[in-house]
């Protein structure tokens, strides 16, 4: 197997372990919490899965991120970015710029205590604020997924 093959592996095990993540996150634990306890015993249970799921989301982006990049690189294709039948290429992009930033930037330095502080206010609201977020980002995710198949195998 050569190295090319290898990094496409890697990348497409690693989305679907990522987006795989959030699709259960936002289909599964979300909805399923509505139907536990009291709304401020839903906030902590969320961030203590959340926060089980948030070294796998990190890793899996780097992965992503790392095999991408090596894939343009060896296939010296960065001028595909300039085509614009190449937009599922811009949309990857963007899409894993949005989680990286998420991800090793916001949530740590701002969002972490943006939710705490809000989440003691109104854990209801804030819930479902989460949720209409994480429903963005996984709608947006999957049109990128389906776009890049079609692309890759020549749609």
């Amino acid at each position: 197997m050569d190295d090319l093959v290898l990094a496409r592996v890697v990348h497409v095990v690693a989305v679907v372990l990522w987006i795989g993540g959030v699709a259960f996150v936002t289909t599964v634990l979300l909805p399923g919490m509505k139907k536990t306890g009291a709304p401020a015993e839903r906030v902590s249970m969320f961030e203590r899965m959340e926060g089980g799921f948030a070294w796998q989301a990190r890793l899996t982006t780097l992965l992503t991120g790392a095999s991408g990049f090596y894939m343009l690189y060896v296939l010296d294709a960065w001028e595909r970015y300039g085509d614009p039948a190449y937009w599922w290429l811009h949309a990857m992009s963007a899409i894993w710029l949005i989680f990286t930033l998420m991800l090793f930037v916001l949530e740590p330095l701002v969002l972490h205590k943006w939710f705490e502080r809000r989440a003691r206010e109104q854990p209801e609201s804030t819930l479902a604020l989460i949720q209409r977020l994480h429903w963005v980002l996984l709608t947006a995710s999957l049109i990128t997924v389906a776009g890049a198949v079609v692309g890759v195998h020549g749609g």
